[in-house]
């Protein structure tokens, strides 16, 4: 750990690299996007927006409402153009010129500034909600003799309003019909009671134009019936059947535009595109140079924000790499002289020097405890090696005769030594995960029974009762032998605490989800503060190790880990004076 790290796995080197390219890629980006949208916004000058120029759209369409064609529009473009100082080039939708007012650059890639349509009109710039121009007449465009007859009509309607002192005089429409203008003030509507008095009526060429749109109209919305539906000469719809009034409007209204499209579209010129641009702008020439003054500004500019870059990775990777420095020399030092690694903040590395930390008293403490086991280990190994040894000295020296006591001595200590093996066997596979379970239906009640014969010996010879109370038959799914295991260590512990005239009840009982197998005692009982120790290997209330009640310490440790790898637990509740109840919960399912 004393070596350094090579220059090019450096933290700061790498920060520096991924700071530098992500500033050329911001500035490259950037740069192309600046000439970018000058590009686009120079063309799109070339045809901007209409809204101070008007009057050129409102003149091509007023011409393009009332001729077929866009014949004789020459006039019109130039006298525009002459007012606004302006080029004015008109165009079909495939960029064939129809009129140019002045000669200039092509203007074959440039945006239009409107599109010139009587029809389907910009309402951007005619601030109105009408699609379609008014001053397009085509089929309803009266003649002179229609036009006369309703002028006589009139004058009467006029002097009706002027018995009442209400003027007006009459005016034509775009489409040759004559209206009655007020001219005066009307406070008392005496202009439609004479109008609906001497009635407003459709001509024949008006007829034949409205019946016209009236089949349009219903070929559109699906309907045969000519008579489902009418419309008036102010273009409004009145339905006769229900299906056709149930209609959404939004759909009536589409329709009807379509429909009066389609008939007033042999009558106007067709629609053509508009480009209003300054004279003699250059719409294809190049539209962002860079001169040597814009070069050097550009170079001198981006130098800055490269040396900016790299000031600012410097100094944040010298600041991020300086904690991470001190955790490296934290960590290299030698484990009995281990130094608590520095806690820089609450960023990410201050998470990591406390999880260090963490970890580091995690491992001490799992150093303690494998220290003590050993400790505890040998302590429990050396008391019966201990006994052998004397005893076959003093047989070989003559001390104790070789008879059966002596054998029953030794073997008694041998199946002590035995069974701390075990139970270190059956903890060193527990913890490594390599517990074999064979589980197989278990009769309950006959489990717990073979368990109270096989401790009657036990228990008679402590003077204690050793009963059963297993409500019903229950059965689970478990191992039978690591079964037996967990509730006989449970059992002797129960035997070996309790005095003598005490009693030990092995009870079980089944519910929905889990069977329960208890364990009661009326023994010396667990103290509050020895409780939550009972389940640590090797521990023992008695403290002192004179195994004056004997045991290793690991029964119970070693039943809570079969309890556990079966998929339950075992806890304990106990008084001192008043006895131990150890549960068992073991999953039905």
């Amino acid at each position: 750990m004393t070596g350094r790290v090579p220059l090019h796995r450096s933290l700061v080197v790498r920060l520096l690299a991924v700071s530098l390219l992500v500033a050329v890629a911001a500035i490259a980006a950037t740069a192309w996007l600046a000439a970018q949208s000058t590009t686009r916004a120079i063309r799109q000058e070339q045809g901007r927006s209409l809204a101070d120029d008007r009057s050129i759209y409102d003149a091509l369409v007023g011409y393009a409402a009332t001729h077929r064609s866009w014949a004789g529009v020459e006039t019109v473009v130039a006298k525009q153009a002459g007012s606004l100082r302006r080029r004015i080039t008109l165009m079909t939708e495939d960029r064939e010129v129809i009129a140019d007012s002045a000669p200039g650059p092509s203007l074959a890639l440039a945006r239009p500034s409107a599109t010139v349509d009587p029809l389907r009109l910009d309402l951007r710039l005619t601030g109105g909600t009408e699609r379609i121009d008014p001053r397009v007449a085509g089929p309803y465009r009266l003649p002179a003799a229609d036009r006369a007859k309703l002028r006589s009509a009139l004058d009467t309607q006029l002097k009706c309003m002027r018995a009442a002192s209400v003027d007006g005089k009459v005016v034509d429409g775009p489409d040759g019909r004559p209206t009655v203008q007020v001219t005066t003030l009307d406070p008392k509507g005496l202009t439609g009671y004479c109008r609906q008095r001497l009635g407003d009526p459709v001509t024949e060429i008006e007829h034949r134009a409205l019946s016209a749109l009236q089949r349009l109209f219903l070929r559109c919305i699906g309907r045969s019936n000519p008579d489902a539906v009418r419309i008036s000469r102010d273009f409004v719809v009145t339905p006769f059947e229900e299906d056709i009034s149930g209609l959404a409007a939004g759909r009536v209204n589409s329709c009807l535009l379509q429909s009066r499209q389609s008939q007033l579209r042999p009558y106007v010129a067709p629609a053509a595109l508009l480009f209003v641009t300054e004279p003699g702008s250059a719409a294809d020439a190049p539209v962002f140079t860079l001169s040597r003054t814009n070069v050097v500004r550009i170079v001198g500019v981006t130098g800055a924000v490269l040396l900016a870059a790299v000031l600012v990775t410097v100094l944040a990777g010298r600041r991020l790499v300086r904690p991470l420095r001190a955790l490296t020399e934290a960590a290299a030092q030698p484990v009995d002289r281990r130094a608590r690694m520095p806690d820089s903040g609450r960023d990410e590395i201050g998470y990591l020097a406390r999880a260090l930390n963490d970890l580091a008293e995690r491992r001490e403490h799992a150093e303690a405890l494998r220290r003590a086991m050993v400790s505890d280990v040998a302590h429990e190994l050396r008391t019966p090696l201990t006994n052998i040894r004397s005893w076959v000295e003093a047989a070989q020296d003559g001390l104790a005769p070789t008879d059966s006591r002596l054998l029953a001595l030794v073997h008694e200590e041998a199946v002590l030594l035995q069974h701390i093996i075990d139970d270190l066997s059956d903890l060193a596979a527990a913890d490594a995960g390599n517990l074999r379970l064979h589980p197989e239906p278990v009769p309950v009640r006959d489990m717990l029974h073979q368990v109270a014969v096989a401790h009657q010996g036990a228990a008679h010879a402590a003077g204690v009762a050793l009963t059963m109370a297993v409500a019903g038959d229950p059965e689970v799914e478990a191992d039978p032998v690591r079964l037996r295991q967990i509730v006989g260590n449970l059992v002797t512990n129960a035997i070996r605490y309790t005095p003598a005239g005490g009693a030990v009840v092995i009870g079980a009982e089944a519910g929905p989800d889990e069977l329960t197998v208890t364990v009661r005692d009326t023994g010396v009982g667990i103290g509050p503060d020895d409780l939550p120790r009972i389940f640590e290997r090797f521990w023992r209330a008695d403290g002192s190790r004179t195994r004056a009640t004997g045991g290793s310490g690991l029964g119970l440790p070693i039943a809570r880990q079969l309890a556990e790898a079966h998929g339950g637990g075992i806890t304990a509740q106990s008084r001192p004076g008043a006895g131990t109840l150890m549960t068992i919960r073991l999953p039905v399912g």
